[in-house]
């Protein structure tokens, strides 16, 4: 009996004190920004408004000046990188060497367009949340077509991630949601005040929250802190179970599984 109640004390500390990743490697690095890895293990970074690709000693660069600031990066399809430069309203998808092969101006649009959010979607097809409407859709740039998919918010976008398949996003009050390329929307909860997040799955995601860092169950509607070594740091990444930490001196890279 006595022992069962040890175990219990010491699975409840557990839960309290959070999850303790393993350290896996670092990497040297001095960009403004840090973007994270891709499926083939490249790792992408911005400095001056460069996007720079890095796979050991092999380097890539592509800028694009006259379209201003990169405000967006989408690293899904290493083939197929989207950047979108918000200013000009403009989307330029390059290839695995940072070639360009496509520039869209939205402006050319049949269906006025601005959005503050765009990622990479099933077939030749983008996520688009468009400002002006305040709906998210899929715009087909071989065919230069926005197609609807929700009703206006109510609450204006305050984080989104997205993938292939789903498009999610918290509104300005914490609520989460998730839209697929149907237009099915689900409500997934409320999640805690942050200041950056990483979307994990539909129901898990990790925050930050003054130099802290979270795993957060939408379904559980608990956070479990993951204790990291960096007291500061710029950005995180999550994929493929490794958490890369962003730092003036370069990326640390750790092994944690979040479930």
């Amino acid at each position: 009996m006595k022992r069962n109640f040890v175990l219990l004390l010491l699975l409840c500390f557990l839960s309290v004190v959070g999850q303790k990743p393993i350290l896996k490697n670092s990497v040297i690095l001095a960009a403004d920004t840090f973007l994270g890895y891709d499926a083939l293990g490249a790792f992408y970074s911005i400095t001056n408004n460069i996007l720079t690709k890095q796979m050991g000693d092999q380097k890539w660069q592509y800028k694009n000046p006259q379209l201003g600031k990169i405000a967006k990066v989408d690293l899904q399809n290493p083939l197929k990188i989207v950047l979108f430069y918000q200013d000009f309203n403009t989307v330029v998808i390059v290839d695995n060497q940072l070639n360009e092969t496509t520039n869209i101006n939205l402006n050319d649009s049949s269906n006025p367009i601005v959005p503050i959010g765009i990622g990479l979607a099933a077939g030749n097809r983008l996520w688009i949340y468009n400002n002006l409407t305040m709906k998210v859709g899929l715009y087909d740039y071989s065919k230069r077509e926005l197609k609807i998919l929700t009703v206006p918010f109510t609450n204006n976008v305050a984080s989104y991630g997205s993938d292939f398949n789903f498009f999610q996003w918290v509104d300005e009050q914490g609520n989460a949601y998730r839209c697929d390329v149907y237009g099915k929307i689900r409500a997934l909860g409320v999640v805690p005040d942050s200041e950056e997040i990483q979307y994990v799955s539909e129901s898990m995601l990790v925050y930050r929250k003054a130099n802290n860092l979270f795993a957060y169950d939408l379904l559980e509607k608990k956070s479990r802190l993951i204790e990291i070594e960096e007291k500061t740091f710029k950005n995180f990444t999550y994929k493929d179970q490794i958490l890369s930490i962003f730092t003036d001196h370069g990326i640390t890279n750790y092994k944690i599984a979040v479930p």
